[in-house]
């Protein structure tokens, strides 16, 4: 008696023993396929590097349909799983709802609402949510969205993508709030580059994460060298959509910029036309061939813009009247072929899954043979042709597209370019001497795109539009990803861009069918169980009875002998 009592003792001293230790210690064995809740490096080296408290408070709570349930359990498990690894990031979940002040307050923050539509019982309606979280840490606030803007078909496919980037998400906050120092990006002015109110959409996408500032090569007329020391303080220099010829000056000094390391993301339209022009001037215009004199700058590094139009049949829209009924104007979406839509079919860190790209006017890229490694990141479809100018384009042309004639194939549009640089001015004349000029550039890199007008949002009221969005026709690109993606590899973050990479596979219920089975599917999960139960109890009583029955029998026999 004593024994089992002190084995009974030792048993619950080890059940009690091991629930103090789980409460300090927190571990989840990841056994899904694609290690969904299993941190990457990136992510637990910049969560390991907090030495202070960081405050998560996310407002994705409330009354939801299932998806969005999905997204705030896992958006809490994952939070759960950072807060495992650093006892200093705690978290919270509110529902902004809850006070019509707090909504409020987020929208005044630039913490827009999203607007659902939910489909419940056969019956649709829509409710409002607010999918975002807000990290404090060491008197810096970032914002966090946990809904990322997509081309969806569907809210489920749209929840399995924020899903897969959220610890993307919060990584990237993280990096954000804890660095302290950031790399510097120059935005070229000065050659006719696009105005500020086009770049505001990209350029917002970069505060945070780098220190943005304008820079101009006027000064490279009166003093060269020291334009070229403060350029080189900047890591990437954006040279967006630039219609003014660039001087030999200006070209060495951009030239000795890259022979010192320095990035460069050229944006480059080699031909004059844009859609305002079309539509002011009667539906037609002249598309003509613009010099920048740039042709032997980038082509000593291994790449040459033609003056060749590409379009494409697989085209994005352009907005036109079509009509007139009453005394009101009617518009109607056609396909432009000069608009070609991107979709990439490689799976490079800078193109993989993003919505497709627009590019509107873009020119063919020819690679030419060197030591530099190429990379090609957009390019057209299959179903593509080239146009020489100077020539007449006319909005007409919607009307009599001849898809016979699109058989030039797919044709480069923008590239990447990766090795070490020779300069444009190696054995040649140049325009002044630097006190340290250099003929080839350690390892480098740069990307160059036949299209300015992939960087510039519309503009609707004198407010800037989002660039992933054309506001009249209503479609989504993934102009703003691909360019992030750009600049972030450029500048040596391709741990993150690995983590944007990472991907899901999460299983929904169709809906449709969940409404058309429901009755079938409640019958067979709560009639079907009592039936079983019924035939147990009734076999089970069966059996007692027919043992019984056995054992009376034996019991009579023995009596009888």
């Amino acid at each position: 008696m004593k024994a089992t009592l002190l084995y009974s003792l030792k048993f619950l001293a080890i059940i009690i023993l091991l629930n103090a230790i789980s409460f300090g210690y927190y571990h989840r064995f990841d056994l899904t396929q694609d290690k969904r809740y299993s941190l990457t490096p990136i992510t637990k080296n910049l969560i390991n590097s907090l030495h202070k408290s960081l405050t998560i408070t996310v407002y994705l709570k409330g009354d939801f349909p299932l998806e969005f349930k999905r997204l705030q359990t896992e958006t809490q498990q994952l939070l759960q799983e950072f807060s495992s690894q650093n006892n200093k990031i705690s978290f919270r979940f509110i529902d902004p709802l809850s006070h019509k002040s707090i909504g409020q307050d987020l929208i005044k923050k630039g913490l827009q609402p999203s607007k659902l539509t939910v489909q419940e019982n056969g019956e649709i309606s829509e409710k409002v949510i607010f999918p975002w979280a807000i990290i404090s840490y060491n008197g810096k606030k970032e914002k966090v969205n946990l809904l990322s803007n997509t081309q969806s078909n569907s809210q489920a496919q749209q929840i399995t993508e924020a899903i897969s980037k959220l610890e993307y998400a919060f990584a990237d906050a993280f990096s954000k709030v804890t660095t302290s120092k950031k790399q510097s990006i120059a935005v070229l002015k000065g050659n006719g580059e696009l105005q500020d109110i086009y770049l505001d959409s990209f350029l917002r996408s970069l505060v945070g994460s780098y220190n943005l500032a304008p820079f101009t090569l006027d000064s490279v007329a009166k003093n060269p060298q020291r334009t070229l020391e403060q350029l080189q303080k900047f890591d990437l220099a954006i040279i967006a959509k630039p219609t003014e010829e660039f001087t030999e000056a200006e070209k060495f000094v951009l030239d000795q910029y890259i022979m010192h390391q320095g990035k460069t993301l050229w944006l480059v339209d080699n031909v004059q036309a844009d859609l305002d022009s079309l539509t002011k001037q009667q539906g037609e215009m002249l598309a003509y061939p613009r010099d920048l004199n740039l042709t032997d700058l980038l082509f000593s590094y291994g790449v040459r813009l033609s003056y060749d139009l590409v379009e494409d049949l697989y085209s994005a829209k352009i907005r036109l009247a079509s009509g007139i009924i009453g005394n009101k104007t009617q518009y109607q979406n056609f396909n432009w072929p000069y608009f070609p839509l991107i979709t990439s079919k490689n799976k490079h860190l800078i193109t993989n899954q993003i919505a497709p790209v627009q590019l509107k006017f873009s020119t063919a890229i020819d690679t030419l043979k060197n030591d530099i490694s190429k990379t090609v990141l957009l390019q057209s479809s299959l179903l593509g042709k080239k146009t020489g100018t100077p020539r007449l384009i006319n909005l007409n042309e919607i009307n009599t597209i001849d898809e016979a004639t699109y058989n030039n194939g797919s044709q480069i549009l923008g590239v990447l370019l990766e090795g070490k640089f020779k300069s444009a001015y190696k054995g040649r004349v140049k325009p002044f001497d630097f006190s340290d000029t250099k003929e080839t550039s350690l390892a480098n890199a740069m990307v160059i795109i036949s299209d300015g007008d992939i960087i510039a949002n519309q503009v609707y009221q004198n407010k800037p539009v989002d660039l992933n969005t054309n506001y009249l026709t209503g479609e989504h690109f993934g102009n703003k990803d691909f360019l992030r993606n750009t600049v972030d590899y450029m500048l040596n973050d391709k741990a993150l861009l690995n983590l944007r990479s990472k991907t899901l596979q999460l299983r929904f219920l169709d809906k449709n069918k969940v409404i058309k089975e429901t009755l079938f599917w409640q019958l067979l999960n709560i009639v079907l169980p009592l039936i079983i139960l019924a035939l147990f109890g009734f076999g089970f009583n069966f059996y007692r009875k027919l043992r019984y029955s056995k054992a009376i029998n034996i019991s009579k026999t023995r009596t009888k002998k």
